[in-house]
């Protein structure tokens, strides 16, 4: 073939690639959509010991065909305090079983012509797309179909390259000795590699299943392969967890761990396991007598098999061993000491990570709530300046105080920016409801930040003009302070448990008292300045902040309204 040709089917082979990868997508992110919250409820719900955590990873896996969305919804999930490490553990441990689907479906694409298949499904996909009802259906049918497509498009690929009757391609992995650890490590690194740089398993699995069938990469190379892509998969969630919290990133970790730790033992016994597995499939890689024909049939097989084996069997030993992970994972990543929370961060949203939007919309809901409890925090930073005497700790803590409501704008900011682009993606219509009512409570919360910084600008002001409010004042303003506080709790409360949980008229009782409160307290005001007990001054700062105290209970109504909408 000249070399216009080999640019063409190499030009195939990366097009099919990058189909398989597409395909890989829509049908993971419409298997998501059509469970809706009830994949995440599973998770968050069945994991109350190793073995059932690791079924829930095995299933959810399965069912969105990606372990990548797993593992990152579980760190998700630690990050928010949601699965202890050691559940995680075991739930990625299932993920990695799960994942193996993937690998019999590619060997069935390489067996079987599934052309017949293919164009009904496209067929069928666009009518059910274009149905309100059914469109998750028809996008699960289109992920499918591109899927099945590119595995037929790369069989044809493969066949057209000769590679079998090539001589420079079967004297270059011919030079590769097959029976030496240090080749078998090469490739595993190789596989590795090329895992980190594409973040697709899916798509090396389907390049390795591409040169085993031609015959022209031996059996033992590409099982070191399929060995690195176990490696290289773990990027994707000690990616997602860079920006998280300690315990998140050793749930990442110890994805890590479980696959390195596999991958040594079977290295150290590399040789008969492989040929116990081939053997398994009716194959010998020592005395290989078999047709090409069949051979190219049996190998895929084989590489299905032994990602099967080697997760199975690495989940077997490990889960008995998920406390000593664990405590190897808490020292390789220790708590910082003094770790500063000061300076802006978002906890749970990350940019650079390709997530599903249905899992992102779970992340901005827990950023939220990160949101809300910073400005319960801020709210307490005020209530401390009010008794703040000397000069050099009230500057000080406003400083801290005038920081936070910077952050506060940035967060709104930043979190409306990543629901702007999670609502431009296929959101079903729940979702699309979900962010709306998710954008109103940021904005609330930004509220609720510019009051808390009001009422330390009023408090900063009386101390500037030399004003001091009388003891009745300051225990009007305490008791004030503390109804608003309860109502930031019972909000947070809302906001982090489930509806059936949260008894909502106990934030409405409290901003009906606010509100008495304010009524009453602005009518002794005026009593108390006609009286002469305080200037009309001190009587104006006093009120400004009674004020905005009420107007922050008013905000507080406003999210759990919101919230309340969401959980509907």
């Amino acid at each position: 073939m000249s070399t216009s040709d080999y640019s063409i089917i190499f030009m195939k082979i990366m097009g099919s690639l990058a189909l398989l990868i597409y395909g890989m997508k829509v049908m993971s992110e419409a298997l998501q959509k059509m469970a809706g919250s009830q994949l995440r409820h599973i998770l968050g719900a069945m994991t109350t010991n190793r073995f059932t955590g690791m079924l829930t990873g095995t299933f959810i896996t399965c069912a969105v065909q990606s372990s990548s969305a797993t593992t990152v919804m579980t760190v998700s999930f630690v990050n928010a305090g949601l699965l202890t490490l050691a559940q995680a553990i075991s739930v990625i441990m299932g993920a990695n079983i799960g994942t193996t689907l993937t690998a019999w479906i590619m060997s069935l694409g390489f067996n079987v012509d599934l052309t017949l298949v293919v164009f009904p499904a496209f067929f069928i996909g666009i009518i059910l797309i274009y149905s309100k009802k059914r469109r998750y259906i028809g996008d699960f049918l289109f992920g499918i179909a591109f899927l099945f497509f590119a595995l037929v498009l790369l069989s044809s690929a493969g066949k057209s390259l000769d590679l079998e009757h090539n001589p420079d391609a079967i004297q270059f992995f011919s030079s590769f000795d097959r029976n030496s650890h240090l080749t078998i490590l090469i490739f595993l690194l190789i596989g590795t590699l090329i895992t980190c740089i594409v973040q697709s398993s899916a798509a090396v699995m389907a390049i390795t299943i591409l040169l085993c069938s031609t015959g022209v990469l031996p059996i033992y190379l590409g099982i070191a392969l399929v060995m690195g892509e176990n490696i290289g998969t773990t990027a994707t969630a000690n990616l997602a967890a860079l920006g998280a919290n300690t315990q998140a990133r050793r749930a990442a970790f110890a994805h890590l761990l479980f696959n390195v730790f596999g991958v040594i033992w079977v290295m150290c016994l590399f040789y008969p396991f492989v040929n116990f597995v081939c053997r398994l499939v009716g194959y010998d890689p020592v005395n290989d007598t078999l047709p090409a024909a069949q051979k190219a049939a049996l190998l895929p097989i084989v590489l299905a098999m032994f990602h099967t084996c080697f997760n199975v069997c690495n989940t077997t030993v490990l889960i008995w061993f998920i406390p000593q992970m664990e405590r190897v994972a808490c020292w390789a990543i220790k708590v910082k000491a003094n770790k500063e929370e000061e300076d802006f961060r978002l906890r749970f949203i990350h940019s650079g990570i390709m997530k599903t939007p249905e899992l992102s919309v779970l992340e901005a809901s827990k950023e939220i709530h990160s949101y809300a409890e910073r400005t319960h925090r801020m709210f307490g930073m005020v209530r401390d300046l009010l008794t703040t005497k000397e000069d050099a700790a009230f500057d000080k803590l406003y400083e801290r105080i005038e920081k936070y409501e910077g952050i506060s704008d940035n967060m709104e900011v930043e979190i409306a920016k990543y629901l702007d682009q999670v609502s431009d993606a296929h959101l079903s219509d729940d979702t699309k409801e979900k962010v709306r009512d998710m954008l109103r409570e940021i904005t609330e919360i930004e509220s609720i930040g510019d009051s808390c910084f009001n009422i330390a600008r009023t408090i900063k002001r009386k101390r500037t003009i030399k004003e001091e409010f009388t003891e009745a004042q300051y225990d009007s303003i305490n008791q004030m302070f503390e109804l608003t506080d309860d109502a930031l709790t019972q909000m947070n409360t809302v906001l982090v448990k489930h509806k059936c949980d949260v008894d909502v008229t106990r934030t409405f009782t409290i901003e009906n008292e606010i509100n008495n409160y304010r009524a009453q307290l602005r009518t002794r005001n005026i009593n108390d300045v006609n009286e002469h007990k305080y200037t009309y001054t001190v009587g104006t700062l006093y009120m400004d902040i009674i004020q905005e105290c009420e107007k922050l209970g008013d905000f507080i109504v406003n999210v759990v309204e919101a919230r309340m909408c969401i959980r509907k």
